[in-house]
């Protein structure tokens, strides 16, 4: 894998509830400067990274409901439409994890497939082709057996990836887990590893597991990593 391709594979994420407005800024800066897939921001600071970023070859990303999930399907549907229509085009969204967990499956699918519809008509209302929908199930509180039922849940829901975690749970992802999600998943559902990935050795790890996107803090370093030979220029 080249270094340009390489890049285009991680979304430079910076979730931290200390993130200041010119930390948002230097995200920016260095999600231009190495041409990343996108930025991952907070929902307050999406308008100021889209800003930074009109005319660049990145996508702003942010989150939904994060990091629990637990918002009602109102909020995260409002969230969503505000998300858009502030300059996000791609959207990660922390399924119901309390409900999921609690058995009530069909309400988890019923949320998805509203907040998708939403997302449907906030894009075509902000002139927008496509909006990426990412959703979250934070594999580390699942089983096995529960992580190919989310799977098949967000597969119907109309999404396009089926992320790990959010980085806030006991644990991030694994190569075991994104090869599970891979297994079960559909072609058109790609799978994003998140959380813990902080080496290039980590990263590859992830993408030959089965991943195509990657959420990243240590994107920068990675990629100093991925310069210094370790990857074809």
């Amino acid at each position: 894998m080249r270094v340009r391709e390489f890049a285009k594979t991680i979304d430079h994420t910076l979730l931290r509830p200390d993130a200041t407005e010119q930390d948002i800024v230097r995200l920016c800066e260095e999600a231009a400067h190495y041409h990343f897939a996108a930025v991952c921001v907070p929902p307050c600071h999406v308008r100021r990274a889209a800003r930074e970023l009109r005319g660049v070859d990145v996508k702003v990303a942010t989150v939904i409901s994060f990091p629990f999930g637990a918002d009602v399907t109102a909020v995260k549907a409002t969230a969503a439409r505000e998300a858009i229509s502030s300059g996000a085009s791609e959207l990660d969204v922390v399924m119901n994890i309390s409900r999921f967990l609690s058995g009530d499956f069909n309400y988890v699918a019923d949320e998805l497939l509203a907040i998708m519809q939403e997302v449907g008509v906030a894009a075509i209302n902000n002139g927008l082709t496509d909006v990426v929908v990412k959703v979250i199930i934070e594999t580390a509180y699942l089983s096995d057996k529960m992580k190919r039922l989310a799977a098949q849940i967000v597969a119907a829901s109309g999404a396009d990836f089926i992320k790990t975690s959010t980085g806030f749970a006991p644990a991030g992802a694994t190569p075991e887990d994104v090869a599970l999600l891979r297994q079960e998943a559909p072609d058109a559902l790609a799978v994003k590893a998140s959380g813990g990935i902080r080496t290039l050795q980590d990263a590859l790890d992830m993408l030959n597991a089965g991943a195509s996107r990657l959420g990243m803090s240590s994107s920068v370093a990675v990629m100093k990593e991925a310069e210094s030979g370790a990857l074809q220029e």
